[in-house]
């Protein structure tokens, strides 16, 4: 039997499917809510999320007004050629923490790498929406979450609601390293949760 040829990929669906992130991006870029859009634009912002969610499709009289608004071109957001993935994001240096950003600003769930490096002061904890997953690449992190005092192992993976007053350090003489995932919604990441097993002693 003849070898069977792969279907070449179908790039106009593929184009189609992009254009609502690529609005969503577009219009978080200018720090645009859904409803200043639709003032801009005159189409009402139930529509446009609908677009940036890919359950309406998207036609000429929707696309001119909108890309308009939010001053990209058609082309733009019809672009056939794969961007370049690499992320060109920043490193930001704070007292005893450095951030890699991993993600665009944009983008939905920020990831970052951070070391913190050993302070003898005691943890500041904040809180803020959103939900948080850490991953501990390297060193041993304590975390105070709320009334816990837990410390979480290299290879291990802490997650929790930072509705909750929340801190990370490194414990120990030795930086801490770890991968941050979060989500500003709020909504859990669904990635392995936080053990108790090593919580630290009164």
């Amino acid at each position: 039997m003849p070898d069977q040829q792969q279907a070449p990929p179908d790039l106009t669906r593929a184009v189609l499917r992009e254009i609502g992130p690529r609005l969503r991006a577009a219009r978080l870029k200018r720090s645009l809510t859904l409803e200043a859009l639709a003032e801009i634009t005159g189409i009402s912002a139930s529509t446009l999320s609908r677009m940036e969610a890919g359950r309406r499709a998207p036609n000429l009289e929707l696309l001119i007004p909108v890309t308009r608004g939010l001053r990209i071109s058609l082309d733009d957001l019809l672009l056939w050629k794969a961007p370049d993935p690499r992320v060109q994001a920043p490193t930001r240096r704070f007292a005893n923490l450095t951030v890699d950003y991993l993600s665009p600003e944009t983008a939905p769930v920020q990831t970052f790498k951070m070391t913190f490096t050993p302070s003898p002061g005691p943890i500041q904890t904040r809180s803020h929406d959103g939900y948080e997953w850490i991953y501990v690449l390297r060193g041993r992190a304590r975390v105070i979450l709320g009334d816990r005092d837990l410390v979480v192992e290299i290879g291990e993976a802490a997650e929790f609601d930072t509705r909750i007053p929340h801190g990370v350090a490194a414990l120990g003489n030795e930086p801490l390293e770890v991968l941050s995932i979060f989500n500003r919604s709020g909504e859990r990441i669904h990635l392995p949760g936080i053990s108790d097993r090593y919580e630290l002693p009164d």
